[in-house]
């Protein structure tokens, strides 16, 4: 078969095909050309998903006639210079959305140039370009596309139902508005009434109200202000914006948003540095919720390695991933005991008002009902005892602590506290639990964890794998304390343990121990293998439930709680104390 030069009509359906994967894809390249156009109020509205029509409309400087005919011109773009093809500073540059478009669509565009007194239109037609016309239009750009794919039909059967094709535009925008919190946007997608996300300041303020309006009050909440910097290959980079405390966590990444230079992207590297810097903080299968802006020189990015610009590549990765996981673990580590406020607000919700069902009982009777109402009242006015924790006068500067000073311990686990405005309820073993674990990691980073011997070793028997595991890992082990040595088939003997552990149950430490080693297999990094493990040891060196707390050990533990970074969260990451404010306690009985 002879070669030959396709038609411009094929080649733009060729191109439209790399370009527009599903309506989304064409709300991206128009939104990101409206942003590009400077624009600062952006409004999109969709019927049926996106497949009969898209329209997008904005403020920006608009076109004359002449930009207006060239915009649908494939490979004809404003934002290009042919001199540096890695200097890309906006969003959309390749000039290829508008005319693939064109190519499997009926587009119209109508817009008008800043300072011009007329507007113009022009429609494109399934590849066929159209004449200029005159248009009504008071500033910017509008542009329809109509019955998409109608060009080529065989693309719709890969197209989900209308709602998920909703869904899919209105997660495009989110994520646009995110990049841009200084720009208004309104989106009507049919199927409730528009949504709105109002103008706000540049300033971290501003970008956090437009994350809590895309994201949720629970992230605004518990957001902490990620700010960062570093020194790339040609000049200054630098990361800002907001993440979720440790506590903060869904079982997808769903809620995890990433750009560089203003571009959503999903880069691997990028994923990579969140999951290091978030490490031990939370459970395994878990993803925190943030958004996260990577500014960088253009020339020391990549963005046209993937045709949706969806992935980046950058010159120095090993640096931008320095400065990622740098600024989210100091700004995890400045957290220290915080929780998430969400704890709160859930104890909260769990109260319902109402009577006691023995004093229903009661009522349902007429007998029992005067019975209670003849109850003698004598006394009632005087204490009838001290409740407190055997505590006899609490130091008033313990009330304007962070946890607290305690008042009581309830069903050998919870430690109750009172602050100034409100009261604090603490897992005593979670707590400690991360109390042991960051010692003990800072005991691995300072050279090894001190040890205590045993005057006789521990034997302990286990199934033969586990202990050959154990007796394979007894370097790794030694450095967190725990020595130990082979002792005959399906056995080891314990010599040495960590001295934070204290008395500790050796044989289910052992064992606890052997199956981590067994669920890490070998693909993990040393350092990630240890911290397991001290995860594990840490359980068993932490107070157990049920174990009685004086006052004094009680406060202890919370003051150390104060001072060690992570301990809102145990090592599973779950919260160790939930905050609740006198005003919403007040609130439960009516006094609000």
């Amino acid at each position: 078969m002879l070669i030959r030069q396709l038609s411009p009509v094929t080649i733009n359906r060729i191109a439209a095909g790399e370009v527009i994967e599903r309506p989304a894809s064409v709300v991206k390249e128009l939104v990101e050309n409206s942003i590009d156009a400077g624009a600062r109020h952006i409004e999109i509205v969709i019927a049926d998903g996106g497949l009969s029509l898209i329209r997008v409309s904005d403020d920006g400087h608009g076109m004359g006639p002449d930009d207006l005919a060239m915009s649908v011109e494939r490979h004809a773009t404003s934002k290009l210079s042919e001199e540096d093809l890695f200097d890309i500073r906006s969003l959309g540059f390749r000039g290829e959305a508008l005319p693939s478009i064109g190519a499997i669509a009926h587009l119209e565009i109508s817009s008008k140039a800043a300072a011009a007194r007329d507007a113009f239109s022009l429609a494109v037609v399934r590849g066929a370009k159209g004449a200029i016309k005159p248009a009504a239009l008071n500033s910017g750009t509008t542009i329809d596309v109509r019955d998409l794919f109608s060009a080529t039909p065989a693309r719709l059967k890969f197209m989900k139902s209308q709602r998920a094709e909703a869904m899919a535009v209105m997660e495009t925008v989110r994520r646009l508005a995110m990049a841009h919190p200084a720009i208004g946007f309104m989106v009507q997608t049919g199927e409730r009434k528009p949504t709105q996300f109002s103008k706000q300041s540049s300033s971290p303020d501003g970008l956090l109200v437009r994350l809590g309006d895309i994201m949720g009050r629970a992230f605004m909440d518990d957001a902490l202000e990620i700010a960062g910097g570093a020194s790339g290959a040609s000049g200054p980079m630098r990361v800002f914006g907001f993440a979720g405390l440790p506590t903060l966590h869904r079982p997808d990444a769903s809620q995890q948003y990433l750009f560089v230079n203003g571009r959503p992207v999903k880069d691997k590297l990028l994923i990579g540095a969140v999951r290091a810097a978030y490490g031990d903080l939370i459970p395994r299968g878990r993803s925190p919720l943030l958004a996260l802006f990577l500014e960088v020189q253009p020339s020391d990015v990549d963005v046209n390695v993937h045709p949706a610009k969806a992935e980046v590549r950058f010159r120095d990765s090993g640096r931008v991933r320095a400065m990622m996981v740098g600024a989210l673990s100091d700004a995890l580590a400045k957290a220290g005991h915080r929780a998430s406020a969400r704890g709160g607000i859930m104890t909260i919700e769990t109260f319902e008002p109402g009577v006691l069902p023995h004093m229903a009982a009661q009522a349902s009777t007429h007998d029992g009902f005067a019975e209670a109402m003849q109850a003698p009242f004598d006394g009632l006015d005087a204490p009838s005892g001290d409740a407190r924790a055997g505590v006899t006068d609490v130091p008033e500067a313990l009330l304007d602590r962070p946890l607290g000073a305690v008042r009581a311990q309830v069903h050998e686990n919870y430690i109750v506290a009172q602050t100034r405005d409100g009261l604090v309820i603490v897992d005593q073993h979670a707590a400690h639990e991360r109390l042991v674990y960051e010692r003990l990691k800072a005991s691995l980073a300072n050279g090894g964890v001190a040890t205590q011997g045993l005057l006789i070793p521990a034997i302990v028997s286990l199934e033969c794998d586990d202990a050959d595991i154990l007796v394979s890992r007894a370097d790794e082990l030694a450095q967190l304390g725990l020595v130990l040595e082979g002792f005959g088939e399906g056995a080891i003997a314990v010599r040495e343990t960590p001295a934070l552990l204290g008395d500790t149950d050796i044989e289910g430490l052992v064992k606890d121990i052997a199956a981590e080693l067994r669920s890490i297999g070998s693909a993990r990094a040393l350092r990630d293998k240890l911290e397991a493990v001290a995860s594990r040891m840490a359980c068993h060196g932490s107070v157990r439930s049920g174990r009685r707390l004086s006052a004094d050990e009680m406060n202890a533990l919370l003051r150390a709680m104060e001072a060690t970074p992570y301990s809102g969260q145990c090592n599973h990451g779950r919260p160790t104390y939930v905050a609740l404010k006198l005003t919403d306690i007040e609130r439960l009985f009516g006094r609000r």
